[in-house]
C-alpha cells in the first residue's frame, strides 16, 4: 500500500538529516549514544532497501542473514536496516533480515546454519560459546550498553531495603538482568536460590511482554528489566528505584553484542567487514541525530510488531541506553563471574570468544581508536 503524504515527508526529512549528519558524525570521538531496549514495532522501506541492494557488486556471498530482536536495545540493527546504511556497505550482497524473540532461538539458528550474523545479549553469547566448546560463534562488535532499571510499586517499596520479602521480576532465569539482580541480592547479604528464585527476595522469571500486566494485577511488586519494559511499568505507576548503570565503572556495561558464525567469518570476511562498516556508520548517525534515529527505530518496531511505542514510553526509555561499537569486554567477563557465583554456570573458558580484528580495521579507517577484547581474543 503506498505510503501517506505525511509518511513520505517524514522519510524524506529523515533521509536528508541522515545525509547531513554522516559527515559530522565521523568527527565524533566516541561511538556511543543513548538509546533504548526491548521494544515493540516499524515501517520498513523495502523499496529503498531494494534500490540500495541493487547498486554495486556482490561480495563473496550473494546474501547475508542478519538476526536481531524487535527491541530498542537492538537499535543498531533496527536503524541500520531501516535507513539502508548497512545495505549500502554490502553493495549487491543482499541482507536477509530475521527477527527473534529470545536468545536461545537465535543461537539455535546460528548453530543450525540458517543465520550468519546476530545481535544478542552477553549471557546467551557466553552460554552458547561454552556449550559448543568455543566452536560456534565469535563476538565481533558491541552494540548497546545500559538501559536496565529496577522499577517498583512505590506504595509497597520506598527504599532498596524494602525489597526483602517482595516479588521482583526478571526476564528469564540466567539471562543478563537475572544474573545482575542475583548478584545485587548477594551483595546485600540476602539469600536466594538461583534455580527456584526463592529466598529473601522472590525472583519471578517473567517474559517482558507479560510483566506490565502482571504488575498491574498486583502479582509483582517490581521488576529488574531492560527498556522499554521499565518505562512501560513507570507509565503504569511504577517508580524507578535503581538504574543499573550506577553500579558499573564509568556507567557502562554491555547489553547487546554482534556475533557471527565462525564458519561464515572464515568463508566471507569481506561480507562481515562490510556489515561492520554499516554498523559503525549507523552508530555514528545515531550519535549525530538521536531524535531522527529514535523515529527510525520506532518506525521499524511498528512494522515488526504492528505497533509503535507510545511517546510516554519511548521518550524516557530512549536516553537510558548508549549505542556503542565497543563490546565492553571487561564487563562481559564480570557478568560471567556473577553467573558462576550464582551457580548458574560452571567457570567458563572465554578465551577466544572475541575477534575484533575487522571491527578495529573499520574503526582505524574511520580515524577512531581501537577497542579492547580484555584478553579474551581469538586464540
Amino acid at each position: 500500500m503506498p505510503a501517506s503524504r505525511t509518511s513520505r515527508t517524514t522519510r524524506t526529512t529523515r533521509t536528508a538529516a541522515l545525509r547531513r549528519s554522516l559527515a559530522a558524525a565521523a568527527a565524533l570521538p566516541l561511538l556511543a549514544v543513548t538509546l533504548t531496549a526491548c521494544g515493540y514495532g516499524s515501517e520498513a522501506k523495502d523499496d529503498q532497501r531494494t534500490q540500495v541492494a541493487a547498486e554495486g557488486k556482490k561480495l563473496s556471498a550473494s546474501s547475508v542473514r542478519i538476526g536481531y530482536f524487535p527491541n530498542l536495545t537492538h537499535a543498531t540493527a533496527l536503524v541500520g536496516i531501516q535507513e539502508g546504511l548497512i545495505q549500502k556497505e554490502l553493495g549487491g550482497t543482499q541482507i536477509e533480515p530475521q527477527t527473534f524473540n529470545a536468545g536461545p532461538s537465535e543461537i539455535e539458528a546460528l548453530n543450525g546454519g540458517s543465520l550468519d550474523i546476530g545481535f544478542i545479549g552477553p549471557s546467551p553469547s557466553i552460554n552458547a560459546y561454552v556449550k559448543s566448546k568455543g566452536q560456534n560463534l565469535r563476538i565481533i562488535s558491541g552494540s548497546a550498553s545500559g538501559g536496565v532499571k529496577l522499577v517498583v510499586d512505590p506504595d509497597k517499596i520506598k527504599t532498596l531495603d524494602d525489597l526483602k520479602g517482595k516479588r521482583i521480576a526478571t526476564p528469564q532465569k540466567g539471562n543478563t538482568q537475572d544474573v545482575a539482580f542475583l548478584n545485587w541480592i548477594s551483595e546485600k547479604g540476602w539469600k536466594v536460590d538461583a534455580e527456584s528464585g526463592k529466598g529473601d527476595v522472590s525472583v519471578v522469571r517473567t517474559d517482558n511482554k507479560v510483566t506490565p500486566d502482571a504488575y498491574k494485577s498486583g502479582s509483582l511488586d517490581g521488576a529488574w528489566v531492560p527498556e522499554p519494559t521499565a518505562s512501560k511499568l513507570v507509565s503504569e505507576g511504577a517508580k524507578v528505584l535503581l538504574d543499573e548503570t550506577s553500579l558499573w565503572p564509568e556507567k557502562k556495561f554491555v547489553i547487546t553484542n554482534i556475533i557471527v558464525s565462525q564458519t561464515f567469518l572464515k568463508e566471507h570476511p569481506d561480507v562481515v567487514e562490510a556489515v561492520l562498516r554499516g554498523t559503525v556508520k549507523t552508530n555514528a548517525w545515531i550519535n549525530a541525530e538521536p531524535a531522527e534515529a529514535k523515529a527510525s527505530a520506532n518506525a521499524a518496531l511498528k512494522e515488526l510488531g504492528g505497533k509503535a511505542l507510545a511517546a510516554e514510553v519511548i521518550d524516557p526509555a530512549w536516553p537510558s541506553i548508549r549505542i556503542t561499537d565497543d563490546p565492553l569486554a571487561a564487563t562481559l567477563k564480570t557478568q560471567s563471574e556473577w553467573a558462576v557465583k550464582a551457580k548458574l554456570i560452571e567457570r567458563p573458558d572465554l578465551k577466544g570468544i572475541y575477534d575484533l580484528t575487522l571491527l578495529n580495521k573499520v574503526l582505524k579507517a574511520e580515524g577512531r581508536p581501537e577497542v579492547s577484547d580484555a584478553g579474551l581474543g581469538a586464540k
